[in-house]
């Protein structure tokens, strides 16, 4: 069933417009990132409730009240099997030292990749494994 191009083309836009939001939000003390991962249809809805539930559990680990966690999960692009996954999340680090900020984004990332493949996700969906994933390949 042809849907349209006019979803996928707002979706792109938005993956585009998150480099500049990040900029603008950096100055209000929020780091913003997005990434990506697939899962049989099964799993789509478990995953994203546990990969929010451990999101938050991970700031709240490192100092970052619920209050300042956002968390917003996307369905981008539908197979047979299952579905590509788009994670974005964020957090106000007001209260947090800004010299730890890059070592608690990474901690909190691998803490939502490493509950992704407990939920039956992929490491990566189209981006890869890279450097910054090699850690889950086990």
């Amino acid at each position: 069933m042809a849907a349209g191009a006019e979803n996928g083309i707002r979706g792109y836009f938005l993956t585009f417009m998150i480099a500049y939001i990040r900029d603008l939000c950096a100055q209000y003390r929020y780091v913003a990132e997005s990434f990506e991962t697939s899962c049989p249809w099964s799993n789509v809805s478990s995953l994203c409730q546990n990969v929010n539930r451990r999101l938050i559990e991970s700031c709240l680990k490192h100092g970052v009240k619920q209050d300042r966690v956002f968390a917003s999960f996307r369905v981008t692009q539908l197979y047979e099997t299952g579905a590509c996954i788009y994670v974005y999340f964020g957090f106000n680090y007001i209260d947090v030292a800004d010299d730890r900020v890059v070592e608690i984004y990474e901690d909190v990332e691998n803490d939502c990749r490493d509950e992704i493949l407990k939920s039956g996700g992929s490491i990566s969906h189209h981006h890869g494994v890279g450097k910054l994933r090699k850690r889950f390949i086990k």
